[in-house]
């Protein structure tokens, strides 16, 4: 069954348990049991839904599903004979919570719906209007907080990794037919959104503290470090504090040994090491507006939408998050390594997408791509009758490969797993690339930093091979190839910021200028 949230399992099951279960508290004799049987239920006159939908058009998207809810219920749901079931308001609690979702559009329609449950919902007795309008503000809170932009809208900005989406009508029969769902207590969206929520709660904090100032370098100076003193230093500090990587802000202009470790934990939580020195690229990352983290964290938690959250009980998988440069090796549910990764520049981006590695290729040919080879390689034969030679190439049919070999592209081992974007993660003998804070250089691929070490792990796990015969496989200077018994799940991901399970969030550079246009459609949808 696909994925439906905590929430929703409460508010459907408790539901169902008032609608199958709750009694008047009156006189027993005369009790009204308002449950699924056949003298039990309120019928729902389904005639009058139309004219709900005409009157109430921004939920009209909606009217198929409620239509569809009804088809199943032919009565009421959210009403009992003497008012609201008691979870009704446990729903309308949460809509009023929805901007804690990371949700930046309004609840449609929403000064009817408070006027509804905070005047005349209770005592009265049930009517379509008021029914349908509980419905139709369920089904919005779920296609916002769980769904979130459309597959159409989500392939706008360069997504492409498998979308799920949830028919909660189906699931509601689910729940019917199994009550005990209601005391599961697994997550039932990708953890990082959580992660995600908690920072957003941090970040709207600061900001209604009144978020934090500019740092300004002092005219002449190309950085600060230990030891000195001016006005800048104090704006670090202050700064520092805000975000919550110092305690307290003394206001002190002297930089000192607390500044000092709190920068190198500010690095550190961006994948980086502290040089010493605090210079124009780290005072650029401090002085971006708290509103622009807010948004940039509401935009990541709308891509945490469009993630399986299936990721979360896969024992073995890896996962390369383009903005941070970096890859993930999961093995036994445990984050087993990690590597800094190159990725494609800005004409020749890396594509969001998955797909299942099932083969590696030791001293591997690099079969030079068509566009290369028009646009480069051609260009450089025409130029040098040599540089096929130059560059270790030779002609094969009607392309250029270049050969196994340690000056190769590709390196000395590449991972595939096949797609219609013919990308693989590969090693490189351009080691110098990963020292660079900005890595997007290569034609598309992923470049792997310890690309060696990959192969080892993955090797000895999936068929005993010790760190001398992958050495043998990537020296040889003859492609071979390793089929895999069993195929490990890769991601390639695009996620500008990334809390840990505390909301310390780290934010990376946008690469590929994507978070603009999704926040575009989120601030319109």
């Amino acid at each position: 069954m696909k994925r439906l949230s905590i929430l929703t399992l409460l508010i459907f099951g408790l539901s169902i348990s008032n609608i199958s279960c709750k009694k008047d508290k009156g006189d027993a004799t005369n009790s009204t049991e308002v449950h699924d049987h056949e003298d039990g239920n309120i019928a729902i006159d389904t005639t009058q839904f139309a004219a709900f939908f005409t009157k109430h058009p921004e939920y009209k998207a909606y009217q198929g599903e409620v239509g569809k809810l009804y088809q199943k219920h032919n009565h009421y749901i959210w009403h009992e004979k003497r008012g609201f079931v008691e979870f009704a308001e446990v729903l309308y609690n949460r809509v009023n919570q929805i901007g804690a979702e990371g949700v930046t559009t309004k609840v449609p329609y929403k000064a009817e719906i408070d006027e509804l449950f905070e005047n005349s919902g209770r005592g009265e007795k049930p009517d379509v209007n008021s029914e349908l309008l509980i419905s139709s503000m369920y089904f919005y809170y779920a296609d916002k907080v769980l769904g979130g932009l459309g597959p159409k809208e989500s392939k706008q900005t360069g997504w492409f990794l498998p979308r799920e989406r949830t028919d909660y009508v189906a699931y509601l029969d689910t729940l019917m037919q199994d009550p005990k769902k209601i005391n599961g207590d697994k997550s039932e969206m990708y953890s990082q959104y959580y992660s995600l929520k908690k920072g957003l709660k941090k970040y709207r904090d600061i900001q209604k503290k009144g978020g934090w100032g500019i740092i300004t370098l002092p005219e002449g100076t190309k950085s600060l470090k230990e030891g000195d003193s001016s006005t800048a230093v104090a704006q670090l500090r202050a700064r520092l504090a805000a975000e919550g990587y110092l305690k307290s802000d003394s206001k002190s202009t002297q930089f000192d040994a607390e500044i000092k470790d709190a920068v190198t934990n500010y690095e550190k939580m961006h994948y980086r090491e502290f040089d010493g020195k605090v210079g124009p690229a780290i005072i650029k990352e401090l002085n971006v507006p708290v509103a622009e983290r807010i948004k940039t964290i509401t935009v990541n938690m709308e891509r945490c939408r469009w993630i399986t959250p299936d990721i979360d009980t896969q024992k073995e998988y890896i996962v390369v998050n383009i903005p941070s440069y970096r890859l993930r090796y999961v093995r036994d549910g445990k984050l087993f390594m990690t590597s800094n990764v190159v990725v494609g520049k800005e004409l020749n981006k890396t594509v969001v997408f998955s797909g299942q590695m099932s083969y590696l290729v030791f001293s591997p040919y690099w079969n030079i791509p068509k566009s290369i080879l028009e646009k480069e390689i051609k260009p450089g034969i025409a130029k040098n009758k040599n540089y096929l030679a130059q560059h270790n190439m030779e002609w094969n049919g009607n392309t250029v490969r270049q050969k196994p070999g340690g000056e190769n592209s590709l390196g000395k081992v590449k991972f595939m797993f096949p797609n219609s974007n013919n990308i693989y993660l590969h090693d490189t003998p351009a080691k110098g690339l990963f020292n660079r804070d900005d890595r997007a250089f290569s034609h598309g691929c992923v470049r792997v930093e310890k690309a060696r070490d990959l192969a080892i792990a993955i090797t000895k796990k999936d068929g005993n091979w010790s760190e001398k015969k992958v050495d043998e496989a990537m020296n040889a200077g003859k492609e071979s190839n390793y089929a895999l018994k069993t195929k490990i799940p890769v991601y390639i991901a695009y996620f500008t910021a990334f809390a840990d399970e505390n909301g310390n969030v780290a934010f990376f550079d946008d690469v590929y200028n994507r978070d603009n246009s999704l926040a575009n459609l989120l601030y319109k949808s």
